[in-house]
């Protein structure tokens, strides 16, 4: 089928089917061409709400997908403009992640990591061929054909990707995915093809050991870390890694990018083209042990960073006006989550790699998730330790600006505020949430942004008002919703104070 505009509408051409995944300006539903009877993935755009520079990156990643046809590539079939709403049909594929498909084998070898390596590369030098650099390749978009043995990988999601002229090296703007971003990303120089090759080193690092070669809570730290390419192969896991499997990272890995092995020449190496001669065939369950922890944090990320994404979202609708520089990174101190856009949520195999998902009787769930919020802030208000500390998991991670830009994780570090200061030195607190933004993370999660608005009267009867913005996740455990991960920006500080200091101004 021909991938190209359609002057009928979409309804005459297929049935629309269950809903697949949703976004805030698109939703992905299975649907059933009828001419043929065939299963495709149509992701339904709004274009009502799409400003001109969304509806520019959504012509962009259409024209794109037109041109690249190859079995290891999520592929555009249709593209139906209508009045108020675009349809972009592609591959239904069904088999879910491919580093989560690893994980389920029973058996996994470097002779293993060699050939997916290899099928991402083939779709990789077919986008470079095609004057395409993906510019986001990580293990969320690299999806299985079916669940069959043996499927095909299928590169897909091609939202940030852009069109080049042969070798052109320029400024692109800053786009990407922190852990797998290149260094000449990082360093704002001109890039090229060559940022897709450096991904795909990261990338076979993780398929040989189940971690990254670069990673560090600190964004800042991680980021030297790749500038450099300050990364090795450490004992024992990599001991039993083919010295040829090493020499492709590295050549995947060379932090100058002219010097980078290109896709073609990727796919000519003795590891990739003679797999049955030099990667060994040894089942590596350390590398799946690892990677089975390494996928469990990627999706709690995910979710975490999806707060962040909403935080975005709905505070640019508030009183509070924040000054951007235009940039596509995904700013966070997360190594594998993009969240530069609200783009389709993906649950059964839709084009899109987010982790949102709608569950059955959403609008009752959100009411739950908004009123488990405001039983936490009142425990905070009230200074209730005890009733803050059923509420949240005991392993509760949280970043906040007194933890100066790091991880927390526990409840110490909250439990010496709780002692210490909060409702020790004002007479009275009211709380009020704005603009509570709620997104369902399958049956079992849910993540929540909002701006809380905090009044108090100190104990010399002065009025005072605090604003934050806050993201939270929640985890339901039985029939339990537990918070366990928060993120509050320092928006809208009193001067001089601390986040704290709202119910202790005068400490």
């Amino acid at each position: 089928m021909a991938a190209q505009a359609a002057c009928t509408r979409f309804s005459d051409n297929y049935d629309i089917k269950e809903e697949l995944g949703t976004g805030a300006f698109s939703i992905v539903k299975r649907c059933v061409q009828k001419s043929t009877g065939l299963e495709f993935a149509a992701k339904i755009i709004n274009t009502k709400k799409l400003a001109t520079r969304d509806f520019q990156k959504l012509e962009r990643e259409a024209r794109i997908c037109r041109k690249l046809q190859h079995p290891n590539i999520v592929r555009l079939h249709d593209s139906i403009q209508e009045e108020n709403y675009h349809y972009l049909v592609f591959d239904l594929v069904t088999g879910g992640e491919l580093f989560e498909d690893i994980v389920a084998r029973e058996f996994y070898s470097e002779a293993d990591a060699s050939h997916c390596i290899q099928q991402i590369l083939e779709s990789v030098n077919h986008c470079h061929q095609n004057g395409v650099v993906h510019r986001d390749l990580k293990p969320e978009n690299l999806l299985l054909a079916s669940k069959a043995k043996g499927a095909a990988v299928k590169l897909a999601d091609f939202g940030l990707a852009i069109e080049v002229m042969a070798e052109q090296q320029a400024w692109f703007g800053f786009a990407g995915t922190p852990g797998y971003l290149s260094p000449e990303v990082l360093k704002k120089e001109p890039y090229g093809k060559s940022v897709d090759i450096w991904a795909c080193g990261v990338i076979l690092y993780i398929l040989l050991v189940g971690y990254p070669p670069f990673w560090d809570e600190d964004q800042h730290r991680l980021y030297s870390q790749i500038k450099a390419g300050a990364f090795d192969y450490p004992s024992p896991e990599w001991d039993t890694v083919t010295p040829e499997a090493k020499n492709l990272i590295n050549q995947m890995l060379t932090v100058n990018p002219y010097k980078r092995i290109t896709a073609a020449e990727a796919l000519k190496h003795p590891w990739i083209c003679q797999r049955e001669r030099v990667a060994s065939v040894v089942h590596r369950q350390e590398t799946v042990d690892c990677l089975k922890k390494f996928n469990a944090r990627r999706k709690l990320k995910g979710a975490i960073l999806t707060t962040m994404l909403a935080t975005r979202n709905f505070s640019s609708k508030s009183m509070i006006t924040k000054k951007g520089d235009g940039s596509q990174v995904k700013e966070s101190t997360d190594s594998s989550t993009t969240i530069e856009d609200d783009d389709v949520k993906d649950k059964k195999g839709g084009v899109d790699r987010s982790t949102t998902v709608i569950a059955k009787d959403p609008e009752a769930r959100r009411q739950e998730i908004i009123k488990m919020t405001e039983q936490l802030i009142e425990a905070i208000n009230n200074g209730d330790f005890d009733a803050y500390t059923k509420i949240c998991d005991p392993h509760l991670t949280a970043f906040e600006p007194e933890a100066l830009g790091n991880l927390v994780e526990g409840m110490d570090f909250h439990k010496f505020y709780f002692e210490n200061v909060l409702g020790k030195n004002c007479k009275a607190i009211n709380t009020t949430i704005l603009n509570p933004h709620v997104h369902l993370l399958g049956d079992d999660a849910a993540c929540i942004a909002y701006v809380r608005l905090t009044q108090f009267i100190d104990k010399q009867g002065h009025a005072h008002t605090h604003q934050s913005e806050e993201t939270r996740v929640w985890h339901k455990r039985g029939n339990k919703w537990q918070n366990v991960h928060f993120h509050r920006s320092a928006t809208g500080q009193i001067s001089g104070a601390t986040p704290f200091d709202f119910v202790n101004p005068h400490k």
